[in-house]
C-alpha cells in the first residue's frame, strides 16, 4: 500500500497472477472485468473475465454417469485484447511481447483506489539493447455504466522504427475460470456477429444459448501521437474482431499512444432498442479518454464521500481495498438492476456467480451509506418471491422457502453434485437443506427498515416477505409432547460440514440451533409487524395472504415454544452434537497442515466429518454475529430459555476449539463475538478476516474471486461490531467494545433522515457529531441512558463498563 490508497505489486510473479487479478478488478455495479494483462489470453497462468451483474445462463452437463443442469454467470466477449512488437528500422519484426515473454525486464502495477484505476508498467529490452517501455491505464466508467477504457502509451529506447499493435474483441470464451468445474459444459455464448462501424470502431454480438441475453460490445480504437493517422487493416473471425495497425515511426525517447474506449450493454438493459445499436452509438459519442478519465474520478470521489470509513495503520489500508471491491460490486447503478448479491463479486467464477446468503454480511454496511442498494438487492428477493412460495409448495409446505443458491429467476440452483478434488468422487450436495437464508432475507428486510426508516417498504415488499418467511417457519415446527416443544427437523445450519447423522439413510439435521432460534427470531418480528400496521393495510394484507387470526395465534405459540437443544451448559449445534466422536484435531493437524476442508480431507480418507464435533465455520456463534447480547438475551427469555454470561462464554469456547474455519467468513464470526467477550483471541481472527482475500488464506479460491460477504463484514465489524451499532426503537444504540488495535476509528453513516453522522472513536469516549441538515435530533443510548444530539452539534460520551449476557 502507498498512503492508503493505492495497491501495488513490484515484480512479475506469474504464479500469483490469478490471484492479483481477481484483486485487481475493476467494475461498476453493472460489470467488472479481472485484473489480467491484456497481452495474454486464458490459460493457467491467466485469466481474463468479464462479467455483467445478473447475466446468467443454463447448460446441462453429464457428470458422473447423470445430466445435471447448472446455471452460471457467464463470462462475456473479452475487451481486454492488445498486443504489439516493435518493429526496428534495421530489423525484422520482434515477437509479440507479453509479461511472461523472456524480453520482459521489469514490471510493476498499481490498482488506485481513490480514482478506481488500475496502472502497469512494463519494460522490455531485446538481445540487441533495444527497450521498449509501455505503461496501461484502465478503467470501468463509475458514471456511464457502460463504458471501459484503456491508454497504452509506447516508448522507444535505443531504437528507432514502429510499434506494431493489435488489438480487438475476442467472444470466443468459456466459463473455466475454476478447475473444479471444468468437467462441466462451459461453452455459454454463441451466434456471434462482427463487424466494423467506420475507420476506428469494431463491434461483436452474440447471445447466451439458453437464457437468450443478446450482448453487444464496440470497441473505438484511437492513436494520439501527432504524425498522422496509421493505416489500419481489420480482420474478423468466427467469434472475433480485431484491427492491426502500425503506429507512426518513433526515435529514442519518442512516444505513441493507443486509446481503446469499449461499450458494453445487453438486451437486459431499459430504454434501448437493441445492444448493438445502442453499443456502437456510445462508443461514437463516447468523449476521448482524459474527459472519460476525470468524471470516472470524479464520481469515485463522490462514492467515497458516502462510504467513509478511517481506521490508522495497516488494517485501515486493507479495509480501504475491501470497501473499494464492495462498492464497484455493489455501486448506486446496482440500484437500478435486478440483480441480487453474488458471493464472488463480478471479480471471477467460484460458485457460479449465485447468491447465497451473503447479503447477511453486506447489507448492514450498505444500510448505512448506500441504502437505496440494499433495498434494490431486497426486490431482487421479493420478485422471486413466487417461486419461494411455489418451492414450498412442492415441498409439502405453506409461506415462502428461499432456494439456498439463487440466480436468474428464483429456483434452486444448489449443485445436486460436488467434486472433491482430493478424492477425485463427485459427491452428493444437500447444501439446498439450508432454508435459514430465508430468516437472512428477513433479517436484512428488517434492518434495512430500521435504519432507513422506510416504512412504505416495510408495510409493503418488506411485509410480504417478512410473513411468507414466517408462514414457512410455523408450518415446518411439529410439536413433540415428550419434549413438549416444537421441533423443526430436516435441516442443514451454517456449519455445511455436517448434512445426516452418522449411518443415517436420508439427510438432515434436527433442530439446529441457529435455525430454531432464527425461526422464533422471524416469528416474533412478523406479529410485532402484523400488530403495527395501519388496521386497513392490515386487513388488506391478510386477506391478500390468507391469513388468518388463528394463524397468527399459532404463529405465536411457535415463536415461544421452539426446542434449543442445550448440553453441559452449552447451547447444542443440533439435537445429538454432544453424541459425536471428538476428533484428533493435533493429529490432522500434524499429518496435513492447513486442515480447513476437512470434510474433504475425510471422504478421501473414506470417513465423514458427520461422525465428529468439527464444524467448518461459526454455526451457533453466528446467533452472537446477528443479535446483540440484550436482544439474544431477549430471544432466549422468549422461548423460555435463560441465556446468561456463562453460558455464553462456555458455548463460545466450546466451539472455538472444534471449527476449521473452511469459510473466509468463519474468521470474520468469530472475531466479531470473541470481540464482545473481550477474549484474547479475538485480534488474531480479525486479522485472518481482514487477510483473507489478500493473503488467498484458503489456498486459490481468491484467484477464483473474491468473498464478498468477508469484505463488507470486516468494513461491519468495525462500523457496528466495534461500535455496538444498533438502530432500533427510533434511536441508534452504542455498546462500544474496540480491541486494542482498532481502538480508534470514525465512521460516517446515513440514519433515517440524516446523512453524514459522525461517529468517532477514541480511547475511552466516542463522539457523536450530527450536521446541521434540519433533519430533527439523534437519540443515541449508550450504557442505560439516553442522550440527544442536535444538528450542528457534537457530543462526547463516556464509555459505560463492558455489557454483556445477564450473569446468573
Amino acid at each position: 500500500m502507498d498512503s492508503g490508497w493505492t495497491w501495488s505489486y513490484e515484480g512479475y510473479d506469474p504464479q500469483a497472477e490469478r490471484l492479483r487479478e481477481s484483486l485487481c478488478t475493476l467494475g461498476n455495479g453493472y460489470f467488472a472485468t479481472r485484473g489480467a494483462a491484456t497481452e495474454t489470453l486464458a490459460g493457467p497462468l491467466h485469466y481474463p473475465g468479464t462479467y455483467a451483474a445478473g447475466c446468467y445462463n443454463r447448460l446441462t452437463s453429464e457428470v458422473a454417469g447423470r445430466q445435471i443442469e447448472n446455471e452460471d454467470m457467464v463470462n462475456l466477449p473479452n475487451w481486454l485484447p492488445l498486443r504489439y512488437r516493435i518493429r526496428p528500422d534495421d530489423a525484422p519484426p520482434g515477437p509479440w511481447l507479453s509479461p511472461d515473454h523472456e524480453q520482459l525486464a521489469e514490471f510493476r502495477q498499481t490498482l488506485d483506489l481513490r480514482h478506481g484505476t488500475l496502472t502497469r508498467w512494463s519494460t522490455y529490452e531485446d538481445e540487441d539493447g533495444r527497450r521498449l517501455k509501455v505503461k496501461q491505464t484502465r478503467l470501468v466508467h463509475m458514471e456511464d455504466p457502460h463504458l471501459a477504457a484503456l491508454r497504452t502509451l509506447f516508448t522507444a529506447d535505443g531504437w528507432a522504427g514502429q510499434v506494431e499493435v493489435s488489438t480487438g474483441i475476442d467472444g470466443d470464451v468459456r466459463n473455466e475460470g475454476v478447475a473444479r468445474y471444468r468437467e462441466l459444459a462451459s461453452r455459454h455464448l454463441g451466434d456471434w456477429e462482427c463487424g466494423r462501424e467506420g475507420s476506428d470502431i469494431v463491434w461483436l454480438s452474440c447471445r447466451t444459448l439458453d437464457s437468450d441475453v443478446r450482448i453487444a460490445l464496440a470497441a473505438r480504437i484511437q492513436v494520439g501521437s501527432g504524425r498522422g493517422v496509421p493505416p489500419r487493416t481489420t480482420a474478423h473471425t468466427a467469434e472475433g474482431i480485431g484491427q492491426r495497425l502500425r503506429l507512426p515511426v518513433l526515435g529514442t525517447g519518442g512516444t505513441a499512444v493507443v486509446d481503446k474506449t469499449v461499450t458494453l450493454y445487453t438486451s437486459r438493459d431499459p430504454a434501448i432498442g437493441s445492444p448493438l445499436e445502442a453499443a456502437v452509438d456510445g462508443a461514437l459519442a463516447a468523449p476521448e479518454f482524459p474527459r472519460l478519465l476525470a468524471t470516472h474520478r470524479a464520481a469515485w470521489e463522490h462514492l467515497w464521500q458516502r462510504a467513509e470509513l478511517e481506521v490508522p495503520g495497516e488494517a485501515g489500508e486493507i479495509l480501504r481495498l475491501h470497501l473499494f471491491h464492495v462498492l464497484q460490486t455493489l455501486s448506486p447503478h446496482t440500484a437500478e438492476l435486478d440483480v441480487g448479491v453474488p458471493a464472488r463479486g463480478l471479480h471471477g467464477e467460484a460458485y457460479r456467480g449465485h447468491v447465497f446468503w451473503d447479503e447477511l454480511f453486506v447489507l448492514p454496511f450498505l444500510n448505512l451509506h448506500l441504502p437505496e442498494v440494499s433495498r434494490a438487492l431486497l426486490d431482487y428477493r421479493h420478485r422471486r418471491l413466487p417461486a419461494a412460495c411455489r418451492a414450498a409448495r412442492e415441498a409439502g409446505r405453506t409461506g415462502a422457502m428461499y432456494p439456498w443458491q439463487s440466480g436468474s429467476d428464483g429456483r434452486e440452483e444448489t449443485q445436486q453434485l460436488h467434486l472433491n478434488p482430493r478424492s477425485g468422487r463427485w459427491l452428493p450436495d444437500h447444501s439446498h437443506l439450508q432454508h435459514h437464508v430465508g430468516s437472512a432475507v428477513a433479517y436484512n428486510v428488517w434492518q434495512y427498515c430500521q435504519a432507513s426508516g422506510d416504512r412504505e417498504y416495510l408495510y409493503g415488499h418488506g411485509a410480504e416477505m417478512l410473513l411468507q418467511i414466517a408462514r414457512f417457519w410455523a408450518d415446518c415446527a411439529r410439536w413433540d409432547p415428550a419434549l413438549g416443544r416444537y421441533r423443526i427437523r430436516g435441516v442443514v445450519g451454517p456449519d455445511e460440514y455436517h448434512d445426516a447423522y452418522p449411518g443415517a439413510a436420508e439427510p438432515g439435521l434436527d433442530d439446529n440451533a441457529y435455525t430454531n432460534v432464527t425461526a422464533a427470531w422471524v416469528l416474533m418480528r412478523a406479529l410485532d409487524l402484523a400488530r403495527e400496521l395501519p388496521e386497513a393495510l392490515r386487513r388488506e394484507l391478510c386477506e391478500r395472504e390468507h391469513l388468518r387470526d388463528e394463524d397468527l395465534a399459532r404463529w405465536d405459540d411457535v415463536a415461544h415454544g421452539l426446542y434449543v437443544p442445550h448440553h453441559d451448559g452449552v447451547i447444542s449445534q443440533f439435537a445429538g452434537y454432544q453424541e459425536l466422536a471428538e476428533l484428533d484435531w493435533a493429529e490432522y493437524r500434524r499429518r496435513y497442515g492447513d486442515i480447513r476442508r476437512l470434510d474433504r480431507i475425510l471422504e478421501a480418507e473414506g470417513d465423514t466429518v458427520n461422525r465428529y464435533q468439527a464444524s467448518k465455520q461459526a454455526d451457533v456463534l453466528m446467533l452472537g454475529y446477528l443479535f446483540s447480547p440484550d436482544e439474544l438475551t431477549e430471544v432466549f427469555r422468549r422461548l423460555g430459555y435463560t441465556l446468561d454470561d456463562d453460558m455464553w462464554r462456555n458455548t463460545v469456547a466450546y466451539y472455538l476449539s472444534r471449527t476449521a474455519h473452511g469459510s473466509t467468513l468463519s474468521a470474520l464470526v468469530h472475531a466479531w463475538v470473541l470481540s464482545r467477550v473481550r477474549h484474547a483471541d479475538a485480534w488474531s481472527y480479525c486479522e485472518e478476516a481482514l487477510t483473507g482475500d489478500v493473503a488467498d488464506l484458503q489456498g486459490g479460491t481468491t484467484a477464483e474471486g473474491i468473498h464478498l460477504g468477508a469484505m463488507a463484514g470486516t468494513l461491519d465489524l468495525v462500523q457496528r461490531g466495534m461500535t455496538g451499532l444498533e438502530t432500533r426503537d427510533e434511536a441508534l444504540w452504542l455498546a462500544p467494545a474496540p480491541l486494542p488495535q482498532l481502538s480508534k476509528f470514525a465512521v460516517r453513516i446515513r440514519y433515517r433522515r440524516h446523512w453524514d453522522i459522525g461517529l468517532q472513536l477514541r480511547a475511552e469516549r466516542v463522539r457523536v457529531a450530527v450536521p446541521d441538515l434540519g433533519n430533527g435530533t439523534v437519540e443515541v443510548r449508550l450504557g442505560g441512558q439516553l442522550f440527544t444530539v442536535a444538528p450542528g452539534t457534537t457530543r462526547w460520551l463516556d464509555l459505560p463498563a463492558t455489557s454483556g449476557y445477564p450473569t446468573r
